[in-house]
């Protein structure tokens, strides 16, 4: 690669919807998922058409429990080239699941994804990048499942997230056959900040996301990833009056903007599928 040569960067989508989120686990409850409208399909739908303007393939790391009740959506989105990977099967936290539970939820989701996707799926994102430090284990049952990669940490200090200490960059965990492949930062002020996508890219102004990606490039030589949710997509979702201020805040924060900004994201640089722009970290991990 010549510093002339575009840097092939990986955009990946969390199929989730809006109900599901993290920040609204004390407010809705697990049990009442079924008896909520769904937006997740019409959401992602609009993804894929921007996608397509574009020219542009991605990774969709998509939860199984969304697979089942939207068999259409995975076919569209492998029938347009674009990777279908897993975000486990129900959102739970790697961290409050024992190794045999996430064992079976890798497995359910998994087998669920394949089938009906009718490609095999190699990658994996954990809910809220629980998987780091207080959970090693987890890598190596991903390994054992026939997963080769993983996206599952992010190298920040964050209330709900994060393993600052990580590293930067690709890594095979212990003696593992398989390559974490952490979310995007960049150092400065002798921090590590995130430049992946999601709220922060919500919350700040589009150029500052820019330069980071740029700085990223110009100084490390090195792919970015970047990620977002279908919910990200819809100002007019239900507003969740339960939640704290802060966490509804965060969840809905420039929502409006974002199909705008998506679109000036795929004009800026050149994007690809994790499993292309990675291939040969990975490969290397599974040798």
């Amino acid at each position: 690669m010549t510093a002339s040569t575009p840097i092939a960067n990986a955009l990946t989508i969390d199929v989730e919807d809006y109900f599901q989120v993290q920040a609204y686990a004390g407010a809705i409850d697990r049990a009442d998922w079924d008896k909520i409208p769904r937006r997740v399909e019409a959401n992602t739908d609009l993804i894929l058409t921007a996608l397509a303007r574009h020219a542009t393939r991605a990774t969709f790391f998509t939860l199984g429990w969304v697979a089942e009740r939207h068999p259409a959506l995975i076919r569209r989105i492998t029938a347009a080239g674009h990777e279908l990977a897993s975000h486990g099967y129900g959102h739970q936290l790697v961290t409050e699941l024992t190794p045999q539970q996430f064992r079976d939820d890798l497995t359910r989701a998994k087998s669920i994804l394949e089938e009906i996707g009718g490609v095999a799926v190699a990658g994996y994102r954990a809910p809220t990048f629980s998987i780091g430090p207080r959970n090693p284990w987890a890598w190596d049952v991903l390994a054992e499942t026939g997963h080769t990669y993983s996206s599952s940490v992010f190298p920040v200090r964050h209330d709900l997230y994060g393993a600052p200490s990580a590293p930067r960059g690709p890594y095979r965990p212990a003696s593992c056959k398989l390559v974490e492949i952490p979310m995007t930062t960049v150092q400065m002020f002798g921090r590590n900040l995130p430049c992946a996508g999601g709220g922060y890219f919500r919350l700040l102004p589009y150029a500052a996301y820019r330069f980071g990606v740029r700085h990223l490039h110009r100084r490390e030589r090195r792919p970015a990833i970047f990620y977002s949710h279908p919910w990200e997509f819809d100002p007019a979702q239900p507003s969740v009056p339960a939640a704290k201020w802060s966490s509804r805040f965060r969840h809905r924060v420039n929502l409006a903007r974002m199909p705008a900004r998506l679109d000036d994201l795929l004009a800026d640089f050149t994007w690809d599928r994790m499993d292309r722009v990675f291939a040969d970290v990975i490969a290397r991990a599974a040798a």
